[in-house]
């Protein structure tokens, strides 16, 4: 078992060998700690190159075979989906792959989940109540929403949700959902936090986030006037992306890689998504935020991540449509 002999938990910290380059699309400011933390657990070198996940992927498929990256570490599924859809993602082991739920993993088991994101609607607390919202993301086409929306259209987490959307719910729906919102004059941000910063200064009533930008400002800003909204059935704006990993079929350093992507599933990695990112851990036993609700509350849409790779779909239809 190739897996015990190389993982830092069997051989005794800093017993590992090796270096490995990292592409991330998730930032410095919050991975950065969680990368300093592995090597001083196992002694591998880590060279990251940090950059937007669509733009890193790009960069791996551009650069192909002669790619330096051993790890690709994105911030959505979709991104990975594009990179094994061109058959530069190895086959991870069976045990890691099994170390979480299987709807956050690859069904080839070219990558895995190691934090959850959830889509959400974050919303003004002074001037909204929960029942105030529509259950449905497809409530927000409503032109009583005019003027109140936030949204982010350049972000990746945002690109894959409407991505997403066209797998649930076709192209036509997809296309009708984003020219509702359009029609609302939405405000637009360059992320999540400037939109949510809309939310709590009153600019907006309303925005489109993930779940966890939230929880990281209330810790700062207790009393900020902001909570979020979690739709449920099976809503597409109930999406649950994850942060994930895969090794590249190019790489020299597949056993420090291998490890790297253990230490991702450890407790430890696990608990300081849980607490410092305040992201859903994925391994059963690292419980998450107490704040938030249980993975197993939102009723997710049934779909593969896998099968929001296609990022150029979207990015033409945002085009189209007159968002991009």
């Amino acid at each position: 078992d190739p897996i015990a002999e190389t993982s830092p938990a069997a051989t005794g910290a800093g017993a590992a060998e090796g270096s490995i380059t990292v592409y991330s699309g998730r930032s410095e400011e919050l991975v950065g700690p969680l990368l300093e933390m592995f090597t001083d657990e196992t002694g591998i070198e880590v060279e990251a190159r940090y950059g937007d996940t669509a733009e890193m992927a790009n960069l791996i498929l551009t650069e192909g075979e002669n790619t330096p990256a051993d790890v690709f570490f994105a911030q959505d599924a979709g991104a990975l989906g594009a990179v094994a859809d061109e058959g530069l993602l190895a086959t991870l082991p069976d045990e890691l792959v099994g170390t979480v739920d299987e709807r956050f993993a690859s069904p080839d088991g070219e990558w895995v989940g190691v934090s959850g994101r959830a889509r959400v609607v974050a919303y003004n607390t002074d001037v909204l109540s929960e029942e105030d919202l529509p259950d449905s993301i497809f409530g927000f086409t409503d032109p009583a929403w005019r003027g109140r929306i936030g949204w982010a259209p350049t972000n990746g987490s945002f690109q894959s949700f409407v991505t997403a959307l066209r797998v649930i719910e076709g192209e036509e729906r997809a296309r009708e959902w984003l020219e509702g919102i359009q029609a609302n004059e939405p405000r637009v941000y360059e992320g999540n936090n400037p939109a949510l910063d809309a939310v709590i200064a009153g600019e907006v009533d309303v925005a489109f986030i993930n779940h966890y930008y939230l929880m990281q400002r209330l810790e700062e800003e207790p009393d900020a006037p902001a909570a979020n909204l979690y739709l449920t059935d099976g809503d597409p704006g109930a999406l649950v992306n994850v942060a994930g990993v895969g090794i590249l079929t190019t790489s020299d350093n597949a056993e420090p890689a291998q490890v790297f992507v253990e230490y991702l599933l450890s407790t430890e990695a696990q608990e300081y998504f849980a607490t410092e990112t305040k992201e859903y851990p994925l391994i059963e036993g690292v419980e998450p935020d107490p704040n938030l609700p249980p993975l197993e509350e939102i009723g997710t849409p049934e779909i593969d991540l896998s099968d929001l790779s296609d990022l150029e779909g979207t990015l033409e239809l945002l085009q189209e449509v007159g968002i991009l």
